[in-house]
């Protein structure tokens, strides 16, 4: 959990200095993290990138609330746009994400580490 979060306090620098795509990929990062962290100290090992297929596969073990299912679907959608200038029809990651966006992928990634810590601390 220790890595998911320094990813979040990442994406709050980066929000505080106009980083706002760094914010979001860095928010994405964080998730990714803290529910691999659970699959970790459950002994299972995990591959991928996607939140929502990550949720998706602890959904079999523990019950997942749709609403993280959703913040997943959000949070997957920057991890390549927020970082590579060809992702986007026009435009660099640095001109097309806002400071509303990178505010609304740090506040899920922050919603899925609470989840996660609270999984962690019943195992």
């Amino acid at each position: 959990m220790y890595e998911a979060e320094g990813d979040l306090i990442h994406a709050e620098k980066d929000l505080e200095n106009g980083f706002y795509n760094w914010a979001c990929f860095s928010a994405q990062q964080a998730a990714e993290k803290a529910i691999k962290a659970v699959f970790q100290k459950m002994s299972l090992v995990v591959w991928g990138h996607s939140i929502a297929d990550l949720l998706s596969e602890l959904s079999e073990k523990v019950e997942v609330p749709e609403k993280l299912v959703e913040h997943a679907y959000e949070l997957d959608r920057v991890y390549i746009t927020a970082r590579y200038p060809d992702a986007l029809p026009s435009g660099s990651p640095r001109e097309r994400f806002s400071r509303t966006e990178a505010e609304r992928m740090i506040s899920y990634a922050r919603e899925i580490i609470e989840f996660c810590k609270g999984i962690l601390s019943e195992i």
